[in-house]
């Protein structure tokens, strides 16, 4: 819907999302995988923070950072697919100016402050391996506390200009945005002034946050495996690796998705349109789902308290 303003121009009061352009007769088939991926991811999410919560043993601060891990999942999960999937279903196509900025935020805030958590998480693999003894003396409640602070606060300083900025632009023409979420550079385009800043902010910022967290976060696993092929025991060594698992294939779904959705979006006309949306989309929605499942089959003690929180309610 727009707005008159004058006899030259016009007003955006909201935006038309029309998802994939090159599929709009067949992109509502996509919902068949979408839903039961979102079921799932909210599902799995849920069971594990139930885990954590009632079972006792899981009261340590590597299962809080998990915990935090899974609570952004979930937000970010409720923020971008059941509106995917109302377009799909129902051809509800439009969202207000103040709901798609709030998408905007929530999008640019969280997915970041995930990276942050895997972070955090790598340093506690690092100081559990590295130096076992000193960690119970570092890795505390209050150091997940601090942690939880520095993501929240870091992220959220550097990611709001974001949205800011966009919404401050004039939006005097389309409203239809070429895209199912309300992503930065999707919405900016539609305005009728410049957003050379909007692009440059929303480069520097996504480098700065991500590539910063992934250098350091490949830092902590260098020294951690040059530690692990220092140890006499095979035994030893299988069990360091074994508890770092379930931690790097998280990281490698997180990364290469995001990665590779960077990418093809800078490829520009070389790739489809329609690729870096749909990457854009499962990118909230796969490591939410395969999270808590990679950890609750990989981890006995999330397992245990798994099987003890079905058994409780049953």
């Amino acid at each position: 819907m727009v707005l008159s303003l004058n006899n030259t121009g016009t007003q955006v009061t909201e935006f038309q999302m029309i998802c994939f352009p090159g599929m709009q007769d067949t992109q509502h088939w996509l919902s068949i995988v979408l839903a039961p991926l979102l079921i799932l991811a909210l599902g799995a999410n849920f069971v594990l923070l139930l885990a954590i919560w009632q079972e006792a043993s899981l009261h340590e601060p590597m299962y809080y950072l998990l915990a935090i891990l899974s609570m952004l999942d979930v937000i970010l999960c409720l923020t971008v697919i059941p509106k995917v999937l109302l377009i799909f279903w129902f051809n509800l196509k439009p969202i207000s100016f103040a709901g798609c900025f709030l998408q905007m935020f929530i999008m640019n805030t969280f997915l970041p402050m995930e990276s942050s958590t895997f972070l955090v998480m790598a340093y506690d693999r690092y100081v559990s391996i590295c130096h076992p003894l000193r960690y119970p003396s570092i890795i505390t409640e209050q150091f997940v506390s601090n942690a939880a602070i520095f993501i929240v606060f870091r992220n959220l300083l550097a990611t709001l200009p974001t949205p800011v900025l966009a919404a401050r632009l004039n939006y005097c023409a389309s409203n239809v945005v070429e895209n199912c979420i309300c992503a930065n550079i999707s919405v900016a385009k539609l305005s009728c002034g410049d957003i050379h800043l909007n692009k440059l902010y929303q480069f520097v910022s996504v480098w700065c946050l991500l590539g910063s967290d992934l250098v350091l976060i490949s830092l902590s696993y260098c020294f951690l495996l040059r530690a692990v092929m220092r140890l006499q025991s095979g035994g030893a060594t299988t069990k360091a690796l074994s508890t770092c698992g379930s931690h790097l294939i998280l990281i490698f779904f997180f990364y290469t998705l995001l990665l590779v959705f960077i990418f093809t979006n800078k490829a520009g006309k070389k790739v489809p349109s329609d690729v870096p949306i749909l990457l854009n989309v499962l990118h909230h929605l796969i490591p939410p789902a395969l999270n808590p499942i990679v950890y609750g089959v990989r981890t006995q003690e999330i397992k245990q308290g798994i099987i003890k929180l079905f058994k409780y309610q049953c």
